[in-house]
């Protein structure tokens, strides 16, 4: 059996003061802790699904997936500042420090939150909701864990961020 790790978030948050969308996540997997960059799974449908809802290619690079959110002014983070992790699973998470969001609100437009699966949003509700007096929007999670929703569907139910995008 794995045995639990404390991990503490090892990269900051992605935003400029033209962000107006949040996206969070819960805490970064394995591979994105190698990649020092959020979403580095290979598996993970994230890059595919923002690049559909602003038609633009699927960036590879860091710094091509960078130009991509802020071009569209997105701006990402996670939910989780600190944890006990087992791995890469959201269900093993355990001993909670949340992140603190207002790096970002307090320097950024933002006008919605979404967050990127359940365990985002359960977390966003429980630690960060009352304080931040902001509800956020659960999508469908983009991880390879989420095999069951497929990628025509994630974009699909993901087309509320094109539409907070697109508000004026």
């Amino acid at each position: 059996m794995a045995d639990y790790t404390t991990l503490t978030h090892t990269f900051g948050p992605l935003y400029d003061e033209d962000s107006r969308i949040l996206i969070l996540g819960s805490f970064p997997s394995v591979k994105s802790r190698e990649a020092n960059f959020f979403y580095g799974h290979p598996q993970n449908r994230f890059w595919k699904v923002i690049a559909a809802l602003t038609g633009q290619s699927v960036p590879v690079s860091i710094d091509e997936k960078k130009a991509l959110l802020h071009q569209n002014h997105i701006a990402l983070w996670d939910t989780i500042w600190q944890c006990d992790i087992i791995g890469s699973s959201d269900s093993s998470i355990r001993n909670v420090t949340p992140t603190d969001l207002s790096v970002i609100l307090d320097h950024a437009p933002i006008r919605q939150i979404f967050c990127n699966g359940s365990a985002s949003a359960n977390l966003f509700h429980k630690y960060q909701e009352q304080t931040l007096h902001r509800t956020a929007v659960r999508l469908p999670s983009t991880s390879p864990a989420n095999a069951a929703c497929s990628l025509e569907k994630l974009i699909d139910q993901w087309q509320v961020v094109r539409q907070a995008l697109s508000d004026k």
